[in-house]
C-alpha cells in the first residue's frame, strides 16, 4: 500500500534524481576542461573547412565528420541550398553563446524567431558506444549510464514498478545521491527492469567548450538547422552529451564576440537595427 500511494512521487524521482547525477558528473568533468581545451578533438582524423559569411564579418570553422558525420553532412547540405542566407543569429547571450539557423528569421516576424526546422529531425551524435559494463557498479559515470538506461525507462514505462527499484529510488532521494543504487551490480538492475540489452558505457566525442560550433535542439534527436557557437571562455559543460558538438571556430572570434555583445531585447533577440545577417557559407577547399 505504501508503494503504491508514493506511486506519484515516485514519478518524479527519476527527474529529480537524474539531474543531481548528471551535476555531479558535470562537477567532475569541469575540473579538468581547462587542460582539454587545447586538445579538443585531437582524434578527428578529417576536417572540413566553412565560412560563415556575415554583415559583422567572416567566422571560419573547422568540421569534424570524423565525430558527427550525420550533423556536418547536414550542415553542408542545408549552406549548399542557400538555407541558412538571409537568416540572422536570433538568440545571442554575453558569457554563453550565439545561435543562429532558423529560417523563421527570414519572415520578418520576431515572435516565431528560434522555432523553425528544415522540415525534418534527426539524431544527436554526442557519444560512441565504448566497453560493456558488468558487475559491481564502480563509479557515478556508471550509476548515471544504470539510472538514465535502465531505472528511469523502467520507473516511467510501468504504472506499477518493481518494488525493489522503487526502494533503491526512494533510497537514492533520501540519500540525495547515488549511494543505494551502487549496492547492487548491473545485472540485478537488468533483471529487475527487464532490460536485455548490453549496457555500454558512452564515451562522448566533444565537449562544448571554448569556440566550438554545437546543434541547438528542443530535447534529445530533435536536430534541425539551428546552430550555436559557445562564447564562454570556460566552456559550458553542463551541455555535454546533450548537444552535438561538430566542429570549432579557427578565425573570426572577434567576429562571435561582437555579435554575442549586440543590444537585445527581452528573449534576447538581437534588435532590429544590430541583427548580424549571414550572407552566405562556403566551403573552401
Amino acid at each position: 500500500m505504501k508503494l503504491k500511494s508514493n506511486y506519484l512521487a515516485l514519478i518524479l524521482i527519476p527527474v529529480i534524481l537524474i539531474l543531481g547525477l548528471t551535476l555531479l558528473y558535470t562537477k567532475s568533468k569541469s575540473q579538468v576542461i581547462s587542460e582539454k581545451e587545447e586538445a579538443v578533438n585531437e582524434s578527428a582524423q578529417k576536417t572540413v573547412k566553412a565560412i560563415i559569411s556575415t554583415t559583422y564579418g567572416d567566422i571560419e570553422l573547422e568540421l569534424w565528420p570524423d565525430l558527427a558525420p550525420k550533423t556536418v553532412q547536414n550542415f553542408i547540405k542545408l549552406a549548399g541550398e542557400g538555407f541558412y542566407t538571409s537568416t540572422y543569429f536570433h538568440r545571442v547571450i554575453p558569457d554563453f553563446m550565439i545561435q543562429g539557423g532558423c529560417p523563421n528569421t527570414k519572415d520578418g516576424d520576431r515572435s516565431n524567431d528560434g522555432t523553425g526546422d528544415p522540415g525534418y529531425k534527426f539524431e544527436d551524435e554526442c557519444y560512441t558506444d565504448g566497453e560493456i559494463i558488468k558487475g559491481k557498479i564502480k563509479t557515478e559515470e556508471e550509476a548515471q549510464l544504470v539510472w538514465t538506461q535502465i531505472i528511469v525507462p523502467h520507473m516511467q514505462q510501468n504504472r506499477t514498478p518493481n518494488p525493489e527499484i522503487a526502494a533503491i529510488v526512494e533510497a537514492c532521494q533520501t540519500a540525495g545521491g547515488p549511494g543505494p543504487l551502487m549496492e547492487k551490480s548491473v545485472e540485478y538492475y537488468q533483471e529487475k527492469c527487464g532490460y536485455n540489452e548490453p549496457l555500454r558505457a558512452k564515451i562522448l566525442n566533444a565537449e562544448a567548450l571554448y569556440g566550438t560550433i554545437a546543434m541547438a535542439n528542443s530535447g534529445p534527436n530533435t536536430n534541425g538547422s539551428q546552430f550555436f557557437i559557445v562564447t564562454k571562455k570556460e566552456g559550458t559543460p553542463w551541455l555535454n552529451g546533450k548537444h552535438t558538438v561538430f566542429g570549432k571556430v579557427i578565425s573570426g572570434l572577434t567576429v562571435v564576440h561582437e555579435i554575442e555583445q549586440l543590444p537585445r531585447d527581452q528573449r534576447d533577440n538581437p534588435k532590429p537595427e544590430n541583427q548580424a545577417f549571414i550572407t552566405g557559407i562556403s566551403f573552401p577547399k
